[in-house]
């Protein structure tokens, strides 16, 4: 339990303190936001304002989460390490992109196409890492099952070992892009990811601390209930590492408020996105995203729906801009109103996510 608040506190006050350095630092490098000539106009005053600021909170969960395991001597362990790789990797994908709009001075950095593919070779690495590095019960970090709380009876590796593997990096693919653009597409108004990534990643340091009690591998859990107990390594790990992200995030939150004087850009988006997915998929609660990332399906949802009823009827639109945020904006909402009644949607799926993997424990 020590570990798990010290990650959390030191990475608030990294992100916390050390934000206005790192602001300094980017305007002198000349990393500042593009604003789109289409978007909302009040957007355009923001035009300048330093970005990247996902480095921050990626250096600051970095530091914090090693120095706190170093501090309480407690061994590395695969899981956590993972949601590392995921967040350092697409982290890094959302920072060339980042970089190519601010030398560029336009809102494109890397194509459709380039950042997908990025995406994948990330995804793919991890999904096929996820596999290996078996614990001393035989349990690798990812399951091939398909899970909502627990692990499905729909396993890949019914379909043989090569195919089955193929199939499993595939839809680590599908959830780790669909996360990190959801995320991408919501950091649009000022606190607006930043937030509402406190809830959702906030509910996996409930769910890992929750499944450690209630362990099949240490005994946590009683006699009584060991049915209900929770198969997979390292969940309090995992814990940690999610309280150590959202400490940054809590942190950087208060420079990311508005008005805001940094921007997460997609360094931040993608790689807090991928590693939100990599937590559900490595607690076994891969379809329960849906509600705990409830906001990121919205936000994304209106963007499809947005361009393919566009391309149906020819020109006509449902919404007056997408994401639905900018609806909002331009129907007259206060970007602030916007932001803390999105915030509020938010933390009720998410409560809404928490209570259904509580509710199925209590129900077995």
């Amino acid at each position: 339990m020590i570990a798990l608040l010290l990650a959390g506190a030191m990475s608030l006050v990294f992100t916390l303190l050390l934000t206005p350095l790192f602001i300094r630092l980017f305007h002198k490098l000349g990393w500042g936001q593009f604003i789109r000539d289409d978007g909302p106009k009040s957007h355009h005053a923001k035009r300048g304002t330093a970005t990247m600021g996902g480095i921050i909170i990626i250096v600051g969960v970095l530091v914090s989460y090693f120095l706190a395991m170093w501090l309480q001597q407690r061994p590395l362990t695969a899981s956590p390490l993972l949601v590392l790789f995921m967040m350092v990797g697409l982290g890094l994908v959302g920072f060339l992109d980042d970089y190519l709009k601010t030398r560029n001075q336009r809102s494109l950095g890397l194509g459709g196409w380039q950042k997908i593919a990025g995406q994948v070779v990330v995804a793919g690495a991890f999904g096929w890492m996820a596999l290996q590095f078996p614990d001393k019960y035989g349990q690798t970090p990812a399951s091939t099952h398909i899970s909502f709380i627990r692990d499905l009876p729909l396993d890949f590796m019914k379909l043989g070992t090569f195919i089955g593997i193929a199939a499993f990096i595939i839809w680590i693919c599908l959830i780790v892009a669909a996360t990190s653009n959801g995320v991408n597409v919501t950091d649009g108004l000022d606190g607006l990811a930043t937030g509402s990534l406190v809830f959702a990643i906030g509910s996996y340091i409930i769910i890992g601390f929750w499944q450690s009690n209630q362990s099949c591998n240490t005994g946590g859990s009683d006699i009584a209930d060991m049915y209900k107990c929770y198969a997979g390594p390292d969940s309090f790990d995992l814990a940690i590492v999610a309280a150590a992200i959202v400490g940054g995030l809590i942190g950087f939150l208060w420079w990311n408020t508005s008005p805001a004087k940094i921007f997460l850009g997609d360094t931040g988006s993608l790689g807090l996105g991928g590693a939100l997915a990599a937590l559900a998929i490595l607690s076994r609660t891969e379809l329960l995203l849906v509600l705990i990332g409830g906001l990121f399906v919205i936000e994304a949802g209106s963007v499809i729906v947005q361009r393919a009823y566009f391309k149906v009827t020819r020109g006509k639109r449902i919404f007056l801009m997408s994401p639905i945020h900018h609806h909002f904006e331009l129907k007259g909402w206060a970007e602030v109103t916007v932001v803390v009644r999105f915030w509020i949607i938010g933390g009720l799926l998410v409560a809404a996510g928490v209570g259904t993997f509580y509710l199925e424990w209590l129900a077995r």
